[in-house]
């Protein structure tokens, strides 16, 4: 196993049952944007092009009643304010800039709207 398999593996160490949720999800992404770099740290595995489009980590952006686990959250940078039942928390902390997180369980969560914003996510970063 190479190191970056390694590395991420071990990240998911404490939720195994959301590693395959998790692969599906690069999958797709990776297929999407196969230049896109991919850097695992202690807090989150990033995305980015230009700069960082997406970020996966076991963040609450809510209290643990509104929001029960198991589930990772997917964080975009986003232009705009995402208006969708799915978002559990944004924030702009710079004008024009909006960080969205959603939670994912399953994959089924990994539908065409949400990579719809993932792309949204990627053309952002690339334009930056």
């Amino acid at each position: 196993m190479d190191k970056r398999a390694l590395d991420t593996t071990l990240f998911f160490d404490g939720h195994p049952e959301l590693f395959p949720v998790y692969l599906a999800f690069e999958e797709e992404l990776l297929r999407r944007y196969p230049q896109t770099r991919r850097r695992v740290q202690k807090t989150q595995i990033a995305f980015s092009n230009r700069h960082i489009f997406a970020c996966v980590s076991f963040l609450r952006p809510r209290r643990r009643a509104e929001l029960p686990p198991p589930y990772f959250v997917l964080t975009l940078g986003l232009p705009a304010p995402l208006e969708s039942g799915r978002v559990a928390a944004k924030t702009e902390p710079y004008p024009g800039r909006w960080t969205t997180h959603i939670p994912l369980r399953a994959v089924a969560d990994l539908d065409g709207e949400l990579f719809g914003w993932v792309d949204q996510a990627y053309r952002f970063a690339e334009e930056k």
